[in-house]
This record gives structure tokens, sequence and C-alpha cells, in this order.
């Protein structure tokens, strides 16, 4: 099992979170309420958790080359809920963590 998280910057973590889960609820078992979620992707896990300012993210998948495919589908979703709002994606490997710029 491979492992990456990353925190970023954004206004309204828990407006990210609702959006990105409402998006894939219908492909995927999602769960979440207003300070996380979780989507069970066909490439792996990925757990979101609200922050002060910041959204953590953090992706399992059963390999890196998965891993680094999950990290790509996340941020450009995630950037797409996101509308205007720029984000900064740094994806750190293992546990939850990450950086925040």
């Amino acid at each position: 099992m491979s492992a990456s998280s990353a925190r970023i910057a954004t206004q309204d973590p828990p407006r990210l979170i609702r959006r990105l889960c409402k998006h894939w609820a219908h492909k995927f078992p999602v769960s979440f309420d207003e300070r996380q979620g979780e989507i069970q992707l066909p490439l792996g896990r990925c757990l979101l958790q609200a922050g002060d300012g910041q959204l953590q993210v953090h992706l399992q998948a059963s390999d890196a080359e998965q891993v680094q495919r999950l990290q790509q589908v996340v941020a450009e979703h995630l950037q797409r809920m996101a509308g205007d709002e720029t984000l900064d994606f740094v994806w750190g490997d293992g546990e939850p963590g990450g950086h925040v710029r």
C-alpha cells in the first residue's frame, strides 16, 4: 500500500469537501460531513479533512504509480470545485501532513 498527503490552503475547506463528495457520489462510495469526507475511487481511497484555512488530503492506493495517478485526478477535480480560487498542491509521502503553501 502506498500513500500521499497534502495540505492545501483554501478559503472554505468544508465547501470543497462537500462539492467534491457530491460530485463523485453518483459514481463511487462516498461519505462526508462538514469537516471530513471519504471517497473510494477505483484507483484508491481519498480522505479529506477540513482545517482552519486548509484542506488536508490523504490518498492511499495499491502502489506508487496508482498514488501518482490519484494525485492528478484528485487535484484536477478539487481545482475545478474551487472555481476561481487557485489551489497549490504539494504532495508528500505517507501519513497525513504534507505541506501548506
